[in-house]
């Protein structure tokens, strides 16, 4: 996938502006800003859902703006930040949604299409969750079924809005482990996350944005730095790094306190 040069406004409100990227094969890049940087407005482009004032997003060089929502949906799958359906259907049931892509308007799910639900559960090691309602379960398993559910799209890349925000710290960590497997498989995967520490984790690149435009592009080592994050976030960090067992250095984000002790007792 290729974000080439797009530019959007909202009448006179410019909100992104000649922004540029690719998303390679099994790339699992972030994408972090703060709040009302563009980053939602950046992804309904990139999913077809609003039209570039300039530029154009491509998929295999494909403009996305012309090409059907089914074939979209083809190569595409979209995980939200939350899902509520309105009615109580079953896990399985909400997974095998995602082959919708591959039906006709009148056509039902055959077997080949179960057999395709059943393997995204397997996948994400969630098959005793199938007969499950789907509004009964946490919000964490809730989360993977949701990419159980893309994954049955059979896609190429995979959109992420912070698939982790409304989890606990244990669910958040599940999460991103599956994520980062699926991109060892090949999946292509674009995610929105507010945290430096998740792009640390999990990510081959990241970008960062900035009142709408990208500011810089780059492996998560080199992007993120607490100069960097001072700047993006207006708050100090300090980034710490660690040696695990297996001898793998990982990195954190660490916000520094900006109240010292003797004000907060105050």
């Amino acid at each position: 996938m290729e974000v080439k040069n797009l530019s959007f406004s909202y009448g006179e409100s410019e909100i992104l502006h000649k922004v540029s990227f690719k998303v390679g094969d099994g790339d699992l890049m972030c994408v972090l800003g703060p709040n009302g940087c563009g980053k939602t407005t950046l992804l309904k482009n990139i999913l077809g859902l609003l039209t570039p004032s300039f530029g154009s997003v491509l998929i295999n060089g494909e403009d996305v703006q012309k090409l059907s929502q089914k074939k979209l949906a083809q190569v595409m799958g979209y995980i939200p930040q939350a899902h509520t359906p309105p009615f109580p259907f079953k896990v399985f049931d909400v997974v095998l949604m995602g082959r919708t892509a591959y039906l006709s308007s009148l056509a039902q799910p055959d077997k080949k299409d179960e057999e395709i639900a059943y393997e995204s559960l397997a996948k994400l090691n969630i098959t005793y969750l199938k007969d499950k309602i789907y509004t009964k379960i946490s919000g964490g398993e809730r989360q993977l079924v949701l990419i159980a559910r893309a994954l049955a799209q059979q896609p190429k890349i995979m959109i992420m809005d912070e698939p982790t925000s409304s989890l606990d710290f244990g669910k958040q960590n599940i999460v991103l482990e599956h994520v980062r497997q699926l991109s060892k498989k090949g999946i292509s995967i674009l995610m929105v996350t507010h945290d430096p520490g998740h792009a640390l984790f999990c990510a081959d690149k990241v970008v960062t944005l900035k009142k709408g435009k990208l500011i810089k592009i780059g492996n998560p080592q080199d992007v993120i730095s607490e100069e960097s994050m001072k700047d993006m976030y207006d708050m100090d960090v300090k980034i710490a790094r660690t040696k695990l067992a297996d001898e793998r250095i990982i990195c954190v984000c660490i916000p520094v306190p900006s109240i010292s002790e003797g004000n907060r007792s105050a």
